[in-house]
This record gives C-alpha cells, sequence and structure tokens, in this order.
C-alpha cells in the first residue's frame, strides 16, 4: 500500500504492529546460506543443548531482516530510509517463535545536508510470542518537507 507522509505529518508517540510471523528451520538453513554464518550457536543442535539457551538461537541478522520486513507493507514515496542505530539483540529467538515488530515515531530532526528533507526516527522493537522485546533498532528516514514538495 503506498501513503504519502509528508515530514510534518509524522507524529511523535504514532505506533504501528506488524503481522506475525513464525521462525523455521528453513529460515535458519536459508539465512546461513545466504550469509555464511554457520556458527554452531546456530546450526548445532548438539553443541547448544549444553548452552545457557539449552539449543539453538537465530541469527540476529536474520531476525533484523525478518522483523524489518515485516513493516514493509506501507510504502511512503517521499521517504527514504538513511539507516539503523543502536541496533541490539536483546533476547534469544527459537525456531517455532512467532516474532512481530512494533514501530514507534520517537524524533523529528532538520536534515543538515538537505534543507528541504527532515529526518523521522523510529524506535523498531521485535516481538516474540510472550510480547518480549527480542530486538531494538532506531530506524531513520529522511523526509521531503511539505512545503517543498510545493
Amino acid at each position: 500500500m503506498e501513503v504519502t507522509t509528508y515530514f510534518e505529518e509524522y507524529e511523535i508517540g504514532s505506533k504501528r504492529m506488524s503481522f506475525g510471523r513464525t521462525i523455521t528451520e528453513t529460515d535458519f538453513v536459508v539465512h546461513a546460506g545466504h550469509t555464511g554464518d554457520f556458527f554452531p550457536h546456530h546450526m548445532d543442535a548438539e553443541f547448544m543443548k549444553k548452552s545457557e539457551f539449552g539449543g539453538r538461537i537465530a541469527h540476529g541478522t536474520m531476525i533484523f531482516a525478518i522483523g524489518i520486513g515485516l513493516t514493509a507493507n506501507v510504502i511512503n514515496p517521499v521517504a527514504f530510509s538513511y539507516g539503523y542505530d543502536r541496533l541490539r539483540f536483546v533476547k534469544p529467538v527459537f525456531i517455532g517463535d512467532t516474532i512481530r515488530t512494533r514501530t514507534t515515531i520517537s524524533e523529528k530532526l532538520d536534515d543538515p545536508r538537505r534543507p528541504q528533507m527532515g529526518r523521522v526516527v523510529e524506535r523498531v522493537e521485535v516481538l516474540n510470542q510472550k510480547d518480549e522485546v527480542v530486538l531494538v533498532c532506531d530506524h531513520i528516514y529522511v523526509v521531503e518537507r511539505r512545503e517543498a514538495a510545493a
């Protein structure tokens, strides 16, 4: 879905929640193949039985990618991703866990290099089925100002 939202229209504190997505064995294997990360933490059940987690844990980068992907149901043609800050893997995710992503607009700033744009910071929290935060980061967007579009 496409929704045009200019910088001035973003409201601090506004939230969105994605649908859920269950993490599977296939996700582990495909992500390891894409990234080359075959560390035993993700791929060796026997190795991880002895760990504090008691079983294999998902790649943090996979949870980040899937968690962000869950938010990609609204396209804003006047906003562009500038990047991510403060990425943290807060709790482990296991095969069979269901994650969903909550976003909250946390900050609006002037863009120091582009006066016709502003920056919008969106706090991203990936939650598991117990509503525990498993990943958190800040997504920064560069967004056109309404006056610049006129």
